[in-house]
């Protein structure tokens, strides 16, 4: 593992500050549905709390290649008031990405939300809202302000103790919800020099920033102060930030790259770069030896692998050591996300 020197003894003292005594909360669940008043970017997904209902559960977001977890749909949540976590998927995913995420912060006491992107996710991929970026960071806040004032769990968050976490292109949303600022001079520059770089020929594709309009509008603060802190999973598109931005963001992060090289990321124009630009007091770095991009989604079932393969040959490396070494990194990657919320 490859780190900060700091981060042994920062998550060895995280743990022991939120070691907890208490049975694990169950996972409630509802959907999430916020309507778009002034045009069509609609938001759907979930939200998972904390309940006490561990008996009247069913299997939730899992089919034949993917494990469900448990869930008690519209469950009784347990009084009291929470921290809040949303979650931003990657390139065409969906809510249902990081549910065993989900289900492992709400049993440490969390409430978690999660949408679909539009344009960007697996359902719902409009060339329009693909090439407005600027929208994903936008669909967080619209979400968190959705579950502060308008949403039936609004009593049960505590609005000072509000998290993110985002994985590939959700950790790109992560960034810019922190401070980071498009830079599209620079971002071109970087893709004239490094044309067959991954975010430079997917960004390309979807034609962000190409109109002055549009550089002007992906290049404004679209930071949310009211997020504590931020877990980026193996982001791209670090190259698209302004290094002064980096540099200036307050909010504190926990990067992870994947150096399992399966996904046309190259570290060291992503998490290394971002880590190497923001502040160094407030970032923590993980860099797993065995970690893939890909480990930050479900783990796979038993058949998932040979599924995959027989139906969708070029997608089956989602699913290498998708079984027991995934959830051996899922249940880590849990433990460590959430004492680093607690301890923001």
């Amino acid at each position: 593992m490859t780190h900060n020197t700091h981060i042994t003894a920062l998550i060895a003292a995280m743990l022991a500050s939120t070691a907890l005594s208490a049975e694990p909360f169950g996972t409630g669940m509802t959907p999430l549905e916020i309507r778009d008043t002034e045009g069509t970017r609609h938001l759907d997904g979930f939200v998972w709390y904390p309940t006490g209902a561990h008996e009247a559960t069913e299997r939730a977001h899992g089919n034949a290649v993917w494990e469900a977890i448990r869930v008690a749909p519209y469950a009784e949540p347990v009084d009291g008031t929470y921290p809040l976590v949303v979650l931003s998927h990657g390139m065409y995913g969906n809510s249902r990405n990081q549910a065993w995420l989900a289900e492992q912060l709400v049993a440490d006491g969390f409430i978690v939300a999660a949408i679909d992107h539009p344009g960007t996710s697996t359902f719902q991929r409009d060339p329009d809202h693909a090439r407005e970026m600027w929208e994903r960071p936008r669909d967080i806040t619209r979400t968190i302000d959705h579950l502060l004032d308008a949403s039936d769990l609004a009593p049960l968050i505590d609005d000072a103790r509000i998290y993110m976490a985002g994985h590939s292109l959700g950790g790109f949303t992560a960034v810019a919800l922190a401070g980071g600022r498009f830079d599209a001079d620079g971002f071109d520059a970087f893709c004239d020099s490094a044309p067959d770089d991954l975010a430079c020929g997917i960004l390309d594709r979807w034609n962000v920033a190409k109109t002055p309009e549009d550089r002007v509008t992906i290049a404004q603060d679209l930071s949310d102060d009211r997020i504590s802190a931020i877990a980026v999973f193996d982001l791209g598109g670090a190259q698209t930030f302004s290094a002064d931005s980096l540099g200036a963001v307050r909010t504190p992060m926990l990067v992870y790259g994947a150096p399992v090289a399966n996904s046309g990321l190259d570290l060291d124009v992503e998490s290394r770069a971002l880590v190497a630009a923001l502040p160094a007091d407030l970032t923590t770095y993980v860099e797993p030896a065995t970690l893939a991009h890909f480990d930050f989604l479900g783990q796979c079932t038993e058949n998932g692998l040979a599924i995959l393969k027989d139906e969708e040959p070029d997608d089956a490396f989602v699913c290498d050591n998708g079984r027991a070494a995934r959830a051996a990194h899922h249940a880590k990657i849990a433990e460590q996300v959430s004492a680093f919320f607690n301890a923001n």
